[in-house]
């Protein structure tokens, strides 16, 4: 024995789902397909910095569903009591003042905008870029120079240098100091922190760490031009004796980094492979720092 056909209104509900739930569910899929490019960001976390941003991040998403839920909830709620056919319940815009109405609507605001300062200013200061990180080890030191479209990294300690590849050892934090010799640039490694920019004539400073060690990707994420794309680096979180012999490597290269290696880095170029230098000039970076409009400097260098 068939069942009869539903009513009128009911009906139509179960057609509009009907409709709509295969798209969404084709959606879904998709986007669970694509959740591997989620391990290169800070979701896929692999240092202090980038594990307390990513729980800041889900605590955040977790408070804004008190937002969100009710607005979702409601709003199909109240479109279906105010349908047109339920002639029971009209519309009737001329309400009276609600003490209860008012706090709900104003309240609940106000406490997730409490809360959700309270835990921004807290955990915004906690992972303040310029603050160092805490180590039983001491930081290794890199001075870091944007250029176009490739990065220098200088080892004062060390006395080396490399063009397009960071490393050092997982079980020590990294202290850098950043500079421009061209165009503003955005330093980023999404798995190990957030994104500084660098700029000609100044100096600014960022504090990383890993948590094991991994390659990453750091990137430029500030447009710079036509080889903007291609500005990735790897960024090698070795072991101790690994980032040995990726010092002893350096140093053996017999290549040295002064103001005119410098000139001639700085021309306009992408470099796909790591180039290493086994020693540099003391005090290059704070002369790169100095140099009047670093930026034009480098056009002219272009331009021979």
């Amino acid at each position: 024995m068939r069942c009869p056909p539903a009513a009128g209104p009911a009906r139509r509900l179960k057609e509009l789902v009907r409709q709509f739930i295969g798209p969404v569910a084709l959606i879904a899929l998709g986007s669970l397909g694509g959740c591997g490019v989620l391990d290169h960001g800070f979701m896929g976390a692999a240092g202090p910095v980038a594990d307390k941003t990513r729980s800041l991040f889900l605590l955040a998403c977790f408070i804004l569903l008190f937002v969100v839920g009710p607005v979702l909830l409601l709003t199909p709620i109240i479109a279906w009591h105010y349908r047109l056919s339920n002639t029971k319940s009209a519309y009737r815009p001329k309400w009276g003042f609600n003490w209860s109405l008012e706090g709900l609507i104003w309240i609940p605001p106000a406490i997730i905008v409490i809360v959700l300062a309270v835990f921004l200013w807290r955990d915004t200061h906690a992972l303040d870029p310029y603050k160092p990180l805490v180590s039983p080890n001491p930081p290794v030191k890199v001075q870091v120079v944007a250029l176009d479209w490739k990065w220098l990294f200088i080892y004062p300690e060390e006395g080396i240098a490399s063009v397009n590849e960071l490393a050092f050892p997982s079980d020590r934090p990294i202290h850098l100091s950043l500079t421009s010799a061209t165009v503003m640039q955005s330093f980023f490694v999404p798995q190990l922190g957030g994104q500084i920019y660098a700029m000609a004539g100044m100096t600014t400073q960022h504090n990383l760490a890993a948590s094991e060690p991994g390659r990453f990707r750091g990137e430029n994420t500030q447009f710079n031009g036509m080889g903007f794309q291609n500005q990735k680096f790897p960024v090698l979180a070795q072991s101790a004796d690994d980032y040995t012999a990726w010092l002893a490597r350096a140093r053996a290269g017999g290549k040295t980094l002064d103001m005119n290696a410098f000139k001639a880095l700085s021309a306009r170029s992408t470099q796909a492979e790591p180039i290493l230098f086994g020693s540099v000039t003391p005090g290059l970076f704070q002369s790169i720092v100095a140099l009047d409009h670093p930026g034009i400097h480098a056009a002219h260098m272009r331009a021979r």
